[in-house]
Order: C-alpha cells, then sequence, then structure tokens
C-alpha cells in the first residue's frame, strides 16, 4: 500500500512539475517572440526602403541642456533637464511628422551620431522615447561628455545641427 501510495505522489509531483515547467517555458517563449518581433519590426522599420525620408531641420532649429554648463561640477545622480527650439518633442511611435522628433543622450559616446543613421539603444546611447525632456543620469566620478542628439520617431538621427555637448565633473 505504501508503495502504492509512494508512487502515486511521486508520479503527481512529476506531473505537475512538467505542467509549470511548461508553463514557465511557454512563458518564456511567449516573451522572446514577443521581443523579437519587436526588435524585427523596429529593424523593418528602420532598414525598409519605403520608409518616409528624414523630415528637414527647420531653420535656426536648435537643441540644449537646459541646467547644465560645459565644465560644470555636478554630483550623481545627476537631473538633466533637455530642450529644444524649432522643432516638437513627439513620442518615437514611428509616425514620421515634418519637425518633430526626441531626445537621446550619448554618455562618453563620441560627437554625434550621423544625420539619418539609427541610434542604438544601449548604456551609452540613452533614448528617451516617450518625449521626456528631463531624466536622472547614474555618472561615473570624473569627467563625463554628455552630447543631447535629436531624432525623429523611428530614432533616426537629425545628425550634428541638432545636437549639444557639455563635459561635466562629477564629484566622487
Amino acid at each position: 500500500m505504501r508503495k502504492i501510495f509512494f508512487l502515486f505522489a511521486a508520479s503527481l509531483t512529476g506531473l505537475t512539475a512538467c505542467n509549470n515547467s511548461g508553463s514557465e517555458n511557454k512563458a518564456a517563449t511567449d516573451t522572446a517572440a514577443a521581443q523579437a518581433n519587436h526588435d524585427s519590426m523596429h529593424h523593418a522599420a528602420t532598414t525598409t526602403s519605403s520608409i518616409a525620408p528624414l523630415p528637414e531641420v527647420p531653420a535656426g532649429a536648435k537643441v540644449f541642456f537646459k541646467n547644465l554648463k560645459d565644465g560644470q561640477t555636478v554630483s550623481s545622480p545627476l537631473k538633466v533637464e533637455m530642450g529644444v527650439e524649432g522643432m516638437s518633442v513627439d513620442t518615437a511611435n514611428g509616425i514620421i511628422k515634418p519637425a518633430s522628433g526626441h531626445h537621446h543622450i550619448l554618455v562618453n559616446a563620441g560627437d554625434s551620431i550621423p544625420s539619418g543613421e539609427t541610434i542604438v539603444k544601449d548604456s551609452v546611447h540613452v533614448h528617451f522615447g516617450n518625449a521626456q525632456t528631463s531624466a536622472e543620469l547614474k555618472l561615473q566620478p570624473g569627467k563625463n561628455t554628455l552630447v543631447l542628439q535629436f531624432a525623429d520617431a523611428l530614432h533616426r538621427s537629425y545628425g550634428s545641427r541638432l545636437t549639444s555637448k557639455v563635459t561635466v565633473n562629477v564629484k566622487k
């Protein structure tokens, strides 16, 4: 009787474990598939030849850091306020609008992204695709170069015409 009970309990445990891991695997597979689909849509959106050209930059348009000056000494985390004139700030929703875009900050990552090039998203290319105009950045102590880079709804850079660069000294 004990052997039957033990076999029944072991079988039930095995079935439950297989069923749960199947759910977890399915959830992981679904999540991975959704991410792959999103990534492929983003990639397709930025490489398809039927995409609208990069919108023109209006004369006099510029981006700037509202609260930072070149050479300023700051603490980390650092609140950054981003401004733009001559353009409107909009989400990175894939819908191209004239004189519109969103901010990115390049942290110790060069002077600008060439015009029309898609800005990658990683630890040194910070995206603000929800139309944010302020953010908090965690910076390493010492000199840090921040480049404000404006891009269209597909994360395509407007190039050096819509960049602003500051070097800040982060206190230890």
